[in-house]
């Protein structure tokens, strides 16, 4: 009686339904390009590099090229704008956040007997921001054909009415959530409004086409990383190391559809406009491990390979809705009818599998003057998975996940130049398609410069990078899947300042 009480004050409803979708493993499964200014600019091609704080990152034998202990602070301002092509129609919005990138410290022990081969043990902690979420969409048109009300169709066809009218909405699943919502708001009707068995329903939005539809996405948060790092060199020609790794996340996304149409009127009520509201709170924690190693093969050319095992996350589901729509009659009338159910679904913890990561390395250093270095990658998204698999949900799920994702290849490429104590820099990152299709998330472009100066135990680092990447993503996962073309160009200047002790 207590929890039924707790319940009904707070407005929490505790769900065991599903509410995932292919776009959210995706959204945790990518990481953007972070860390220290240094690591930025040169576009992150540090596998087979060493000696930053964020090539331990990427690989964890990096740690070992360090000499001597160092720590370090990044900020970063990003600023991302998004220009959508709805039908035709262009609009555009951005979003600026300032945001502490990374920190850490690296501490080298030398072993000081001239007879061991095993030269030093380096230990290491680094915190960095993976994903900076924030991040803000609009596309506005007219659409031709379509309508919200395939949304409303496709989760209630098939479910019957007295599952979806005469359960309270507390009690039900999220599919007879979403066509209560249709019902009540009367979006669709069923075919047969006094059978309670009744499947099958039907439109309440006049036919015609030229819908007027305007989107509103506005998303903050992060997914984070704090790794705890051991390397170790033998005879200074060999680098091992191991990461373990502890990731944070935290996103909420709120949106907002409206939809308004002229088309003529039919007898009885009919929609001529409604806003579909949707808030989104996901947060939880998860666990990855990393294995790598770096070899001179000459005293210039070095090579690299490092393992990024999947990342285990336990997850948490927050979302609520409601819905506002108009119906006019052929007479004139209008009435507005309002659907808020005043309760925030509070599902069930869920484990999300994201795929892990290889990295090929290769670099060359030029003396004291620079170095150029090359990194690849190779993810497969096709291998996340929502556990446990055996789950009927989660596995049609795990199949269309298998059906629409692939493997990826990401190319890094940096070189660093030194006169004295500057240090220019430069980079490119190319990074492939997580969908089959190309263009629901497209490829992603990115280029990177900045310089740095060493005052001897202190060093200064400044970054510019540029990254470029084109969706399409519907509104909506069901039914209304018609999405906007965007375009995102992201700017990010990037701040470290290191300090050797």
């Amino acid at each position: 009686m207590k929890k039924i009480l707790f319940l009904f004050v707070t407005g929490l409803c505790f769900s065991v339904s599903y509410s995932q979708e292919v776009s959210d493993a995706v959204r945790y499964a990518q990481d953007n390009l972070t860390g220290t200014a240094r690591f930025r600019a040169m576009g992150g091609a540090f596998g087979a590099v060493g000696g930053d704080l964020s090539s331990l990152s990427v690989n964890p034998a990096g740690s070992a090229i360090f000499a001597n202990n160092q720590t370090g602070v990044t900020l970063s301002n990003q600023s991302i704008k998004n220009n959508s092509n709805y039908f035709g129609t262009h609009t555009s919005d951005n979003k600026n956040s300032f945001l502490l990138n990374q920190a850490g410290g690296v501490f080298v022990f030398h072993d000081r007997n001239p007879n061991s081969n095993w030269k030093k043990i380096a230990i290491g902690a680094t915190y960095e921001n993976t994903n900076n979420f924030d991040n803000n969409t609009v596309s506005v048109g007219i659409n031709p054909t379509n309508s919200i009300d395939d949304y409303f169709l496709a989760y209630a066809n098939g479910i019957p009415l007295g599952d979806i009218t005469q359960i309270p909405y507390a009690d039900q699943l999220y599919d007879e959530q979403q066509a209560a919502f249709g019902i009540n708001g009367k979006v669709i009707l069923p075919v047969n409004p006094t059978d309670n068995e009744n499947t099958l329903y039907k439109t309440n939005v006049p036919a015609g086409g030229n819908y007027y539809h305007e989107n509103e996405v506005y998303e903050t948060g992060y997914n984070s990383k704090v790794s705890f790092n051991i390397a170790t060199s033998y005879k200074d020609r060999l680098y091992l190391g191991a990461n373990l790794n502890v990731h944070v996340t935290d996103y909420r996304r709120t949106s907002s559809f409206y939809e308004r149409n002229g088309n003529p009127l039919v007898a009885g009520e009919t929609i001529s406009s409604l806003r579909f509201n949707n808030d989104q709170y996901t947060y939880g924690n998860g666990f990855s491990f990393q294995l790598g190693a770096i070899a001179k093969v000459t005293e210039s050319f070095r090579l690299g390979l490092a393992y990024e095992s999947n990342t285990w996350y336990e997850l948490y589901d927050e979302i609520s809705q409601s819905l506002n729509t108009t119906t006019e009659t052929s007479g004139g009338q209008s009435f507005n009818n309002t659907v808020n159910p005043k309760i925030v679904n509070v599902y069930e913890p869920y484990t999300l599998q994201t795929p892990g990561k290889t990295t090929f390395s290769a670099a060359y250093v030029f003396g004291k003057s620079g170095l150029i270095s090359v990194d690849y990658a190779i993810k497969d998204y096709g291998n996340t998975k929502y556990k446990p698999t055996s789950d009927a949900g989660f596995r049609g799920l795990n199949n269309q996940i298998s059906d629409e994702l692939t493997s990826t290849g990401e190319l890094r490429v940096g070189a660093e130049y030194k006169i004295k104590q500057l240090s220019l820099r430069g980079g490119y990152r190319f990074e492939g398609s997580p969908y089959k299709d190309g263009t629901t998330i497209g490829d992603l472009t990115s280029y990177s410069g900045g310089l740095g100066y060493n005052f001897g135990t202190t060093k200064v680092d400044l970054a510019y990078s540029y990254l470029e990447r084109k969706s399409n993503q519907g509104f909506f996962a069901q039914g209304f899947t018609n999405g906007a073309n965007i375009s995102s160009k992201l700017n990010n200047v990037s701040l470290t300042l290191l300090f050797e002790l």
